[in-house]
C-alpha cells in the first residue's frame, strides 16, 4: 500500500510537468517535445518514512553529447560510461551516507538503451527511476547534485518536484545551486 501511496503523487508530478511543458509548443508537438529542452532535465522525487523515490529523465544530448544510434566505439564507450554512471545513485545524486540509504530497485529507459528501437527519435530521453530503503531516514534532510552536474556538465538546469514531510515543492537547480532539503 505505501508503495502506491508514492507512486500517486509521483505520478500526478509527471503528468504535470508534462502539461506544463505542453503549453510551451504548438498544437500536436506535445508527444513528440514533451519536456525535450536540451540542457535541462526533470527530477522528482518523494520521501515518505524510509523509502525514497527517484525519478531522473533527460534529453541524451545532456549526458551523451548526441541523441543518434552510437555510431563509433566512441560512441558506445559513452553510452556505457552514462549507463554506468546511472547504475549509481547513491553518488550521483548525493544521498547522505548517514542516511544509510540502499537501492532497492532502479530501471533505465530509452531508444539508445535498447538497440532495436535505436535512433528511432531524434529527440531521444532518458529515464532513470530508483527506490531507495533508507535505514537512518532521520539523516536524509537534503540532497546535493553537485555530483549529477559534474558528470554531465552539459545538464545546465534541473527542474525539481519534491514530496516530502514537509508537503510538496517545485524548484530549479543549476551547477551553482545544487543542494536541495526535504
Amino acid at each position: 500500500m505505501p508503495r502506491l501511496l508514492l507512486a500517486l503523487p509521483l505520478a500526478l508530478l509527471t503528468l504535470f510537468a508534462q502539461a506544463e511543458d505542453a503549453h510551451h509548443h504548438e498544437p500536436g508537438q506535445e508527444a513528440a517535445l514533451a519536456a525535450h529542452e536540451h540542457g535541462s532535465a526533470r527530477l522528482n522525487l518523494a520521501l515518505d518514512g524510509d523509502v525514497l523515490e527517484i525519478e531522473f529523465a533527460s534529453p541524451a544530448m545532456n549526458l551523451l553529447g548526441f541523441e543518434h544510434a552510437p555510431r563509433s566505439d566512441a560512441d558506445r564507450a559513452m553510452l556505457a560510461a552514462a549507463r554506468a554512471r546511472l547504475e549509481q545513485p547513491l553518488g550521483l545524486f548525493g544521498v547522505p551516507a548517514a542516511a544509510g540509504c540502499q537501492v532497492r530497485e532502479h530501471s533505465l529507459h530509452g531508444a539508445l538503451f535498447e538497440p532495436a528501437e535505436a535512433g528511432t527519435s531524434e529527440h531521444s530521453e532518458i529515464e532513470a527511476r530508483y527506490r531507495l530503503q533508507c535505514s537512518t531516514p532521520d539523516a536524509l534532510q537534503g540532497l546535493n547534485l553537485a555530483a549529477l552536474f559534474g558528470t554531465f556538465p552539459a545538464t545546465q538546469k534541473l527542474q525539481v518536484q519534491l514530496i516530502g514531510p514537509r508537503g510538496q515543492q517545485g524548484l530549479e537547480l543549476s551547477p551553482e545551486r545544487s543542494g536541495l532539503t526535504f
